[in-house]
């Protein structure tokens, strides 16, 4: 079965999470998430441009 979120269910779980961590602790909370994705894609990026480097040693190589 196909789940589909509706505005009253994403206000009830922002209300939760409003509840469970109150309004000072969200932006610290958002903060971290933050830098974790940014470190996530970095990391992602990280391991393209080796992959590129790599390329281009075995290319001169030849």
């Amino acid at each position: 079965m196909l789940l589909m979120i509706g505005t009253t269910e994403i206000i009830v779980i922002a209300f939760i999470i409003l509840l469970l961590f109150g309004g000072t602790q969200i932006p610290k909370l958002m903060k971290g998430l933050g830098k974790g994705v940014k470190s996530y894609k970095d990391g992602l990026n990280g391991i393209d441009d080796e992959e590129d480097d790599d390329k281009k040693k075995d290319n001169k190589d030849d």
